[in-house]
């Protein structure tokens, strides 16, 4: 406003400058009944300017509120949101001076947005603003606020599309009433922004309708969107020197080349058809034009760089909480913004949208603003100027009409915005919330509100009308059996059950169509959680595959073959009636400690043919493993002979032959160690697929349950947690009473001294009403004699400071005698509540003795044998 101000003057102020230079030059040759003219015409321009600016009238907003007083109670309110104060009123007079310079200087541009009204119908500013660092670690960020302002808020579109609206409302009111436009979405979403740490403001300007209406079906779902996977380039290896040469090609030219242009003339054709699917598609999903484009009034957060180590200015709708480039095409221009310290307008063209918008608030060419009270740096004074500024009168007189001139923009009227635990888990308004994007749904819900812990899904279709399905995705929370995600594919029918960690089984990951056993599944574990390091297991019907890590025997890889199941008569379940095993193929990791000639990687155990087949790790710089074959047998023959090992039953490949050979022995012993290795690879096998049936029966009681941890600190949700609590409530509050009656019971410590269980007499009552009274009499004289004795003390400390003083009068300094005033001050204070006190007691004692004595014999204890003294 300031700014402007000076603009008018330094105009008058040339005006009246040229008109004096006039008069100097012709004040020679003119008479002087010219210049009093020109003077009377040069006021009268003066007078014409005021009157101007006198007759421009602020716009007074008019409108429907949103919220009106039948949603919310404008009673309970503060004072703040009802009445202006001082600094306020004079604000709003410097904001209608400002209003009308910039209406006198831009007529063709529409009016200022400075007086929005709040629930109250109370004019304020910026002031709206307050802010606010929430207690929430997921609101420390920009992102997690954006996200939560657009999840918790319902929209509600402006009465006039092509207007600012005429009520801004407190983030108090916004937050308890769940709803409001773009601006009460921006004024919440740059408080906690600002108390977070970064730089915000909110933008009054012009969107597109896709922006302002909210409308997210061309829009691509940023869950759909996948991260861009960097390909890491092979380095070519050098050639060597000594190389066999490749053998000649002897294959014909033409043929290549004639396949060559086959094949680029179906790609050439591939790619027609997909263009034209393409701009079939473009066409479809192109947008009506619009015909209020570049008038619609759209308010949203700008975050300048620089705090919070924000390397470049971005802008974020407050609808969806998504951030978009400051030359994104859905930004049209901007007419104005502020925060909580100032007001700028944007005084640069806006015809290439935002694009060319310089955001350097310190800029008074490109940004006017209201208040001199501003942080952002000043463009530094031209050189001419500084040369002119070279007296330091004329410096000192600057800077105390920069010092007169300066006004800070008042606390905020908002109180302190608060968010409950409650409404922070709860989210979205009722707990739900749909988004429709291109191809794509997505729904919210809060924790706890689906009895499967469902809080969101993903539907993506493979169609613009969204008919068909072509895969869904749902997140879940605090299942007890710890599933995270669960993906599902109608296109090719696979189920992906992702889990975090803590299943019973370390189960990390499960592919499967179905969940009857021996079919086509994969499942991974979590292998720091399997003591026999399993990673990975695939199944089909006729084979298991298993991946390991980590384990001291170094196996590393099994592969089952099945054959198919032998039918019995009686019928058998899967676990009865195993499938048999013609193959099992192993492999191990190398074993540093052995040789390589010793080492087996690899052993295969052909069932079906009784054979056993092994490859041993290759030594360095060989290219070839020493191998070896046996042959099973039986240990006896027909004839219940024993078979002896023969060197037939062994087949062995070495590398080097001549530097050890194993005797039949080695053999034999190697042999019948495979033989034992056999059955217990045959047992884990076993154990393996009673594991996947035990697998597939766990998951489908957890998904018949689908039970939901509650951590015992909820004890809104946790039952067992609520009724101890409650319990325990109950016994505090009953020893409480307990407690309670114990210290009213005047006759307890009187029936304490007779015997336990005995039966009261008459005698025994009437004695006890005489020991009470005779007790509350005594301590009524206890306490007179008491309060008595303190006030004798008090009085004869007081003589004998009253005697030191007569002694000492002449010799006490004035120290001495502030310090003897202030005792006798205190001391006839306490005298005479003392004195006060006793005559209390004295006017009160003998009525509580009667109270009490009428208590004793309407006691019911008492009653029936004082009934008969009365």
């Amino acid at each position: 406003m300031e700014v402007l101000r000076e603009k008018v003057e330094e105009e008058e102020a040339a005006e009246r400058e040229e008109a004096a230079e006039r008069a100097e030059r012709m004040e020679k040759t003119r008479p002087v009944e010219v210049q009093k003219e020109e003077t009377i015409l040069t006021q009268e321009m003066l007078r014409d300017l005021e009157k101007k600016l006198s007759e421009i009238k602020i716009p007074i907003p008019a409108g429907t509120p949103v919220i009106t007083e039948d949603t919310i109670d404008v009673s309970n309110l503060p004072l703040s949101y009802k009445t202006n104060t001082p600094k306020e009123e004079h604000l709003l007079q410097v904001a209608d001076n400002f209003s009308r310079q910039y209406s006198h200087l831009c007529p063709d541009r529409v009016p200022l947005f400075l007086h929005p009204l709040n629930e109250c119908e109370v004019p304020f500013v910026s002031t709206t603003i307050r802010p606010t660092l929430m207690p929430y670690p997921d609101l420390y960020n920009w992102d997690g606020c954006a996200n939560f302002v657009s999840d918790f808020l319902t929209k509600v579109p402006l009465p006039d599309p092509l207007k600012p609206p005429s009520h801004l409302y407190s983030s108090t009111t916004v937050l308890k009433q769940q709803k409001g436009n773009c601006f009460d979405f921006s004024t919440l979403l740059c408080s906690m922004l600002l108390g977070a740490g970064y730089d915000a403001y909110c933008v009054n300007g012009y969107g597109s309708q896709a922006l302002c209406n909210m409308d997210l079906t061309r829009e691509v779902c940023p869950l759909t969107v996948k991260p861009k996977e960097t390909v890491k380039t092979k380095e070519k290896a050098q050639p060597k020197k000594y190389t066999i040469k490749p053998p000649r090609d002897l294959t014909s030219r033409f043929e290549q080349q004639q396949e060559i242009k086959k094949q680029k003339e179906a790609k050439a054709q591939k790619e027609k058809q997909q263009r034209e699917e393409e701009e079939r598609l473009l066409e479809a999903e192109k947008a009506k034009p619009d015909p209020l484009h570049g008038l619609r009034v759209h308010c949203w957060v700008l975050v300048l760089s620089g705090k919070r180590e924000v390397p470049e200015s971005f802008f974020i709708d407050p609808f969806t909480g998504r951030s978009y480039s400051s030359q994104d095409d859905h930004f049209l221009g901007i007419e104005s913004l502020w925060n909580h310290r100032n007001y700028w307008i944007n005084m640069q063209d806006c015809w290439n949208c935002c694009k060319d918008l310089v955001f350097d608030l310190g800029d008074p060419v490109r940004w006017e603003y209201m208040l001199l009270g501003t942080d952002k740096p000043q463009l530094s004074l031209m050189e001419e100027e500084d040369e002119g500024l070279n007296d330091d009168d004329d410096i000192e007189d600057l800077g105390k009409e920069t010092e007169d001139k300066s006004f800070d923009m008042p606390s905020s009227w908002v109180e302190q915005i608060t968010i409950s635990p409650e409404a922070f888990e709860t989210r979205c308004p009722n707990g739900k919330k749909v988004l429709q994007y291109r191809r794509a749904r997505l729904e919210k819900w809060a924790p706890y509100l689906n009895s499967n812990g469902l809080v969101c899904r993903l539907t993506t279709y493979e169609d613009l009308e969204c008919t068909k399905i072509l895969e869904v995705k749902e997140w879940y929370q605090n299942r007890e059996d710890t599933l995270e995600l669960k993906h599902i594919n109608n296109s090719s029918g696979l189920h992906t059950d992702y889990f975090r960690p803590g299943h019973p089984q370390a189960l990390r990951v499960h592919v499967y169509k179905t969940m009857q056993p021996e079919n086509d599944r994969i499942m991974e574990f979590y292998e720091t959680a399997r003591v026999d390091g399993l990673i990975k297991r695939e199944e089909t019907p006729r084979t298991m595959t298993e991946y390991y890590q980590g384990r001291p025997d170094f196996l590393s890889y099994r592969h089952i073959n099945f054959g198919p199941r032998v039918k019995k008569l009686t019928s058998a379940s899967t676990e009865s009636n195993p499938r048999p095993m013609t193959k099992i193929t192993e492999r191990f990791s190398r074993n540093p400690a052995k040789p390589a000639d010793e080492d087996v990687a690899e052993r295969v155990f052909l069932i079906a043919d009784e054979r056993i087949q092994l490859r041993y790790h290759c030594r360095d710089d060989y290219i070839t493993a020493s191998k070896r074959e046996f042959l099973q047998r039986s240990e006896v023959d027909s004839k219940g002979n024993k078979i002896i090992m023969t060197s037939d039953m062994c087949i062995s490949f070495e590398v080097e032959p001549m530097e050890h050979t194993k005797k039949l022995l080695y053999q034999y012993e190697t042999m019948m160690h495979l033989k034992n290795e056999e059955k217990l690879s045959k047992h884990q096998a076993w154990e393996s697929e009673l594991e996947v049936l035990e697998i597939l029966k766990l998951r489908e009681e957890e998904e018949e349950a689908h039970t939901l941890n509650i951590s015992i600190y909820d004890t809104k949700r946790n039952e067992k947690s609520k009724e101890y609590r409650e319990a325990m409530e109950r016994v505090m509050h009953e020893e409480h009473l307990r407690q309670v009656e114990a210290q009213l019971d005047y006759l307890a410590p009187f029936l304490a001294q007779l015997p336990p269980g005995e039966k009261l007499t008459r005698m025994q009552a009437v004695h006890l009403k005489d020991e009470c009274l005779s007790d509350f009499k005594q301590r009524l004289i206890d306490k007179a004699n008491l309060i008595q004795a303190r006030f004798e003390k008090e009085n004869q400390e007081l003589q004998k400071q009253q005697q030191w003083y007569q002694e000492n009068q002449v010799t006490l300094t004035p120290e001495d005698e502030d310090l003897y005033l202030s005792y006798c001050s205190q001391a006839m204070f306490r005298i005479r509540i003392l004195e006060q006190r006793l005559n209390r007691h004295k006017e009160l004692a003998p009525l509580k003795y009667l109270a009490l004595e009428e208590k004793l014999y309407k006691d019911p204890r008492l009653a029936e044998f004082l009934k008969v003294l009365a």
